[in-house]
């Protein structure tokens, strides 16, 4: 937040002629005589937009090839699915298609898989806006509520051993208690682009490339949110064609 206060700071002091990013039009709002937008409320839309377009998903992606590393089958299932559909390509020159990123299932429950575990965001707010009964308990009008993601992600109740890593266990389709990308009116509105990002990234990886993993790290933290506190390093090669 310091360092975006500073940033905001520097291009008041410096305006650009001609407006080339988001900060730009944030200004120009902040700048309007009619606008409701305040300093402290456009720089916690800058940290937001921050951390649910890139922070979240680079995340996940990590957590993605860390527990891939550490699940050979998985790995080897997943390269397997995306070698059939470079087999299977019509014109070899081309890119991904929409219909081939249709046909990861097995990538969609890696995904899933990964989201349930990694829960890269702890926790999600709403309101009440009326008195809600919840089983002995009110919850009174106008209170705020966190829902917890991995308090029900990792409930034994709901997946049979929860802290082991099994896309396998997706294979019927998603879950009633799966809540990965929030729930209800504010289902996050990023869901179906962060699921093409990692699948891409993914299809890339596993075609293109190999890797292993160097040095220490891969240790997971939560402050309450993910963390690699001592990073998790690997060496990528470029995949020899067989």
């Amino acid at each position: 937040m310091a360092m975006l206060k500073n940033m905001l700071k520097d291009r008041r002091a410096n305006p650009r002629k001609v407006k080339s990013d988001f900060f730009d039009y944030v200004l120009e709002e902040l700048d309007r005589g009619d606008s409701i937008l305040t300093e402290a409320i456009a720089l916690d839309l800058m940290f937001v937009l921050l951390f649910a377009s890139f922070e979240t998903t680079s995340l996940a992606i990590t957590v993605a090839v860390k527990l891939l590393r550490d699940n050979p089958r998985a790995l080897q299932e997943l390269t397997e699915e995306h070698e059939n559909i470079l087999r299977n390509r019509e014109n070899k020159e081309s890119g991904l298609t929409w219909k081939e990123y249709k046909s990861m299932t097995f990538t969609f429950q890696i995904i899933n898989e990964t989201v349930r575990l990694a829960n890269i965001v702890p926790g999600v707010f709403r309101k009440a806006l009326r008195d809600i009964k919840f089983k002995d308990y009110t919850i009174p009008a106008g209170w705020a509520v966190m829902v917890c993601p991995p308090a029900i992600h990792l409930n034994p109740d709901n997946y049979k051993d929860p802290l082991e890593f099994n896309p396998w266990r997706w294979e019927k389709g998603a879950s009633k208690n799966f809540m990965g990308f929030g729930g209800g009116m504010r289902f996050c509105v990023g869901t179906d682009f962060t699921k093409v990002q990692m699948a891409v990234f993914l299809h890339c990886l596993v075609t293109k490339y190999r890797w292993r993993t160097v040095r220490g790290g891969g240790e997971i933290v939560r402050t309450p949110g993910l963390q690699f506190p001592n990073g998790f390093h690997v060496e990528i090669s470029e995949r020899q064609t067989e």
